[in-house]
């Protein structure tokens, strides 16, 4: 098969879709793979190390895109590739078409076949592709909180952990699956007083047992959870439904109510995000200010630490990838019924329930999209 991976172009996306010993595996396997030039720059992989791997070097996007059978990419295609697809692509990349009505409609008008990281979904709920940049997203989200709490950054102008005779920064976590968990890692780790809600109580018991103690669970209600936001210094949301948009939990009310210079992270900004203010922002202009506090929602959180983030989603996405590859398409979701959750459109139809739901759409099932 032939297997592209074009260069990101999304604001400050430093990430590759795939590792110079990724392209070995699949060269290896007797497939062809191109790289854009300059496409691993950003994760500091040269196109050295590409072309050593095996990979056939190309300048110009439209002919990677051109060029592919399987095109591989990190983040979902802005306008500006809109045009490069066409009805025998298969896209297999993180998309978020709950929160991008304008993609899902060019996907659909354009009849590719999309396949998204983000719900390809193993049979006891958890998500594979979504897992390593989730990990990244988590334990990066303490780190700008941190960062934004800082005066200069127009934060309330507090140390996470305090120093002897001063608080601790309140850190309240909404949402207690791995990008929650791994919050709750740094957070505790910076010496901050952390609160994590979660819905499910078997998740609850799981993170009380993990941390021993060092970090408090609470069982999500609106009540309860309105006062710890009110009281946080910094909340990050990291609530997710696969494939769906996010819930909004945080109303504009309660963070009228929020100490000036509070932060809030929202890491569920590609699925609409968790905090009713939330819109996404982009590394260059990451904050806003919402009634004194300040917002910190960045749409690609893990790009900022690419080499780390480019590493961790080869290894999650490259059996999938191999599997297409070697199989086809229609024949790998078949075979797999995790990847082929990871159907989102195909034939000008959405397979996606989240999706089809966002948007008001009819779901063609995926059974009959593979018949």
């Amino acid at each position: 098969m032939r297997i592209s991976v074009p260069t990101e172009v999304k604001n400050n996306e430093y990430r590759v879709a795939l590792t110079p010993s990724g392209v070995h595996d699949l060269v290896a396997s007797g497939h062809e793979v191109f790289v854009q030039s300059g496409a691993g720059l950003g994760s500091s992989m040269p196109d050295g190390e590409y072309r050593d791997a095996g990979a056939t070097m190309l300048d110009d996007a439209a002919e990677v895109w051109a060029r592919a059978e399987l095109l591989l990419k990190v983040k979902e295609p802005i306008a500006s590739e809109y045009g490069y697809f066409r009805d025998d692509l298969v896209l297999f990349t993180y998309l978020h078409l709950a929160a991008d009505r304008a993609l899902t409609d060019r996907l659909l008008a354009d009849g590719m076949t999309a396949i998204a990281y983000e719900t390809v979904q193993l049979a006891g709920g958890g998500l594979p592709l979504l897992a390593p940049m989730s990990e990244v997203a988590g334990r990066l989200a303490p780190m700008v909180g941190a960062h934004t709490l800082m005066r200069s950054s127009g934060g309330r102008g507090l140390l996470m952990s305090g120093v002897p005779g001063t608080r601790p920064t309140r850190v309240t976590i909404i949402g207690g699956g791995v990008a929650g968990a791994n919050a709750a890692v740094v957070a505790a780790g910076m010496g901050a007083d952390v609160t994590v809600f979660d819905t499910k109580l078997p998740r609850l018991r799981y993170l009380d047992d993990h941390f021993q103690g060092r970090v408090k669970t609470a069982a999500s209600n609106p009540l309860d959870l309105d006062r710890a936001v009110v009281d946080s210094d910094l909340v990050i949301g990291s609530v997710l439904i696969p494939g769906a948009k996010a819930p909004k939990l945080v109303t504009n009310d309660m963070v009228a109510r929020m100490r000036p210079g509070s932060v809030l992270v929202d890491i569920a900004v590609d699925q609409g995000g968790c905090f009713a203010d939330t819109h996404p922002t982009t590394h260059d202009d990451p904050t806003f200010t919402v009634h004194d506090t300040v917002f910190y929602c960045v749409a690609n959180m893990p790009g900022a630490v690419p080499n780390t983030s480019t590493s961790a989603l080869t290894n999650a996405t490259l059996p999938y990838a191999r599997q297409i590859a070697r199989l086809g398409w229609k024949d790998a979701l078949r075979a797999d019924s995790a990847l082929a959750a990871g159907l989102n459109t195909v034939a000008g139809q959405v397979a996606n329930t989240g999706v089809a739901l966002a948007h008001g759409m009819t779901q063609v099932p995926v059974a009959d999209a593979l018949a």
